[in-house]
């Protein structure tokens, strides 16, 4: 499997159960959840397809990482600023599973997957 499809079904994947335990919270309407849902289906897809874009360009688990990690944490922050009807932000909530999953799929298109480069 190439590192961008990887990026882009782990992050999906990732993304999908990330919006999902926001059921977890009670302050989240449950009317509310299938698109907190599907918003965190697509975040987790373009840090996916970023991560995997960066791993077929550059071979450093470090830099894969970190640049998975600052674009989940971007993005969940644009999500993040956009308040809640009541006026709430949750910065917390959002951005430190946005953050996890960047990392974590930083990891994979770096680590797993192919280049289709010549000999990578």
């Amino acid at each position: 499997m190439s590192k961008v499809l990887l990026g882009l079904l782990l992050g999906a994947f990732l993304g999908a159960i990330d919006g999902a335990c926001a059921g977890f919270y009670d302050s989240v309407p449950k009317d509310q959840l299938l698109g907190i849902v599907i918003g965190s289906t697509f975040k987790g897809l373009l840090t996916g397809v970023a991560a995997g874009m960066y791993a077929r360009k550059s071979r450093s688990l470090g830099k894969g990482i970190t640049l998975g990690l600052v674009v989940g944490l971007a993005l969940s922050y644009v999500v993040a600023a956009l308040p809640t009807p009541d006026g709430l932000h949750y910065y917390a909530e959002i951005m430190l599973p946005g953050m996890a999953l960047g990392a974590v799929v930083g990891f994979a298109t770096q680590r797993y997957g192919f280049s289709s480069r010549a000999g990578g």
